[in-house]
């Protein structure tokens, strides 16, 4: 599989990437933030749990039509029921708008965090019709036992060539304690340093309320192609 860049398109959708790269982000986003981790995961390795996420969220695509054939209804309830207490959005956000966020009020900063969500869900569910017949490969886990920033690397085999799929987790402390997701790596692109460039030049350009308006503005005209 040839090398995928992001880093010159604008807010990219599967229309714009092409059926299979939209399809890889669609099955690392799924994976990353919408299934549910346990309410007690603070002793569960890194590793295992991606595993025991992976072979859930296979089982549950392959099991549930409605999402296999891009209903994104279904979808958008399972994240919002499940994702914000199992990944740090918060600092996925604050990554990807960069400097910007520290010049962004409370109230733009919650704003961000929803539109960027919603932004992710809708452009890349559609593609979650192609999961068939994939299984994951998790590699051995390279990080001491006091670690708690580590990569997790995977590979999703089945179609084609092995497609990398990496996460970058961190071990959080006290209520809610566990290992949460705050980045990803498809192919070599790391999620949040994609979507940064893209911010940065909003923000320069327009200000923070002006990313906000064109998030905004991009997932009002996801949802209205897709009938929501």
């Amino acid at each position: 599989m040839r090398p995928v860049t992001m880093m010159n398109r604008r807010f990219p959708g599967p229309v714009a990437l092409g059926l299979t790269l939209s399809w890889v982000f669609s099955w690392a986003l799924f994976w990353a933030l919408f299934l549910p981790l346990p309410a007690r995961a603070a002793d569960e390795a890194p590793d295992a749990l991606i595993r025991r996420l992976s072979t859930t969220v296979l089982d549950a695509v392959k099991a549930d039509q409605a999402i296999r054939s891009g209903n994104l209804e279904p979808l958008i309830a399972l994240v919002n029921k499940t994702v914000m207490p199992h990944v740090n959005f918060r600092r996925m956000t604050a990554a990807a708008v960069g400097p910007g966020w520290r010049q962004a009020t409370p109230g733009q900063q919650k704003r961000l965090q929803e539109e960027f969500k919603l932004l992710l869900v809708r452009t890349y569910a559609g593609a979650l019709a192609h999961i068939s017949e994939q299984t994951i490969q998790v590699k051995p886990l390279r990080a001491a036992a006091s670690d708690k920033d580590v990569l997790v690397r995977t590979e999703i085999v089945g179609r084609g060539d092995p497609i990398q799929l990496d996460y970058r987790l961190e071990k959080t402390p006290g209520d809610g304690a566990g290992w949460k997701v705050y980045n990803l790596n498809v192919l070599g692109v790391w999620l949040v340093e994609t979507y940064r460039g893209q911010f940065a030049q909003q923000i320069n350009a327009k200000g923070v309320d002006g990313l906000i308006d064109t998030l905004a503005a991009r997932n009002k005209a996801n949802a209205a192609a897709k009938g929501e």
